[in-house]
């Protein structure tokens, strides 16, 4: 797989009667890769992996290769318990997805060799390339990261951590390895954009952007400027519209997710409420994010 562009994470759109909508799944990642997609991230954490069950992502990524259709890179996440996460990878693989990312094991803290084990014990379920996520409590230092990147099926790297100078070395031990440049690192923090210049000085230019599932517009414009080192246009969709999107996101607890669903569904595509434990946003706080989309879509125009 060769990431490159916007990196899409589709929400997860549920009916009325809380069910998984495949219908408008379908027309939120159409409208994803029409819209410039570098790839498709489905049932991940912006689309609610947490509270999926293994036939939802399965059904999910069906959905997503379906639509998708060789255009783009297909990947799907697989974690938690290692039986689960086993379990996962191959109904991703038999849905087929083009790659897996693998969250973190479930809340247990283990030793690095610990984390190796996990990722060796996921990745002998499937034969699809790996992205681990580092984040919680799967903190890899720069030797188990290289050790990870060495095995069969790892290609990539997903940081949630947010420890630049620890990314910095983390880059470098890998990169210092055979075949070390060939992989592939990703600033995974919430709301991308606010880190990926810093990202980007120590050698990870790729990130997930939640921004772009409701408002592309904005996150191709804040890429391009990033990639052709427009810094007045980068410095200015950071004040205008990212940073008050991450002050409104850090109001409530998984607004993360909550808002970034809200937004789907003020620009058009209903695509229903959060699952528990997250809770829908406010009245007040969806007409505040209305007006914030708004302003960054006046500010992309300008």
């Amino acid at each position: 797989m060769k990431f490159q562009g916007v990196l899409f994470f589709p929400v997860t759109p549920f009916a009325a009667d809380g069910s998984l909508d495949e219908d408008r799944l379908a027309l939120h990642i159409e409208s994803g890769v029409a819209a410039g997609a570098g790839g498709v991230f489905v049932a991940c954490g912006t689309g609610e992996f947490h509270a999926l069950t293994a036939e939802e992502i399965e059904r999910a990524t069906r959905v997503a290769v379906a639509v998708t259709a060789g255009r783009v890179p297909v990947l799907a996440a697989a974690g938690g318990p290692v039986p689960a996460a086993r379990d996962q990878a191959a109904r991703i693989g038999r849905a087929g997805a083009d790659g897996i990312l693998l969250l973190p094991p479930y809340l247990v803290s283990a030793p690095q060799q610990g984390l190796v084990r996990y990722v060796e014990e996921v990745t002998d379920a499937t034969d699809l390339p790996v992205v681990f996520y580092q984040r919680g409590t799967a903190r890899l230092t720069e030797d188990t990261a290289a050790v990870i990147a060495a095995l069969p099926r790892v290609v990539g790297l997903k940081d949630g951590v947010g420890d630049i100078e620890l990314m910095h070395r983390v880059v470098r031990a890998v990169r210092a390895v055979p075949g070390g440049d060939r992989f592939a690192f990703f600033n995974g923090l919430p709301t991308a954009e606010m880190t990926a210049p810093a990202y980007r000085g120590v050698g990870v230019g790729l990130y997930s952007s939640a921004v772009f599932a409701f408002a592309p517009e904005i996150a191709l414009a804040f890429h391009r400027a990033l990639e052709e080192n427009a810094e007045t246009v980068v410095q200015t969709l950071l004040d205008e519209f990212y940073a008050p999107f991450v002050r409104l996101r850090d109001e409530v607890p998984g607004y993360a997710v909550s808002l970034v669903k809200a937004g789907v569904t003020i620009r058009g595509l209903d695509v229903g409420g959060v699952r528990a434990p997250l809770l829908d946003p406010t009245p007040e706080h969806v007409a505040r994010l209305a007006k914030l989309i708004d302003h960054g879509l006046e500010a992309v125009t300008a």
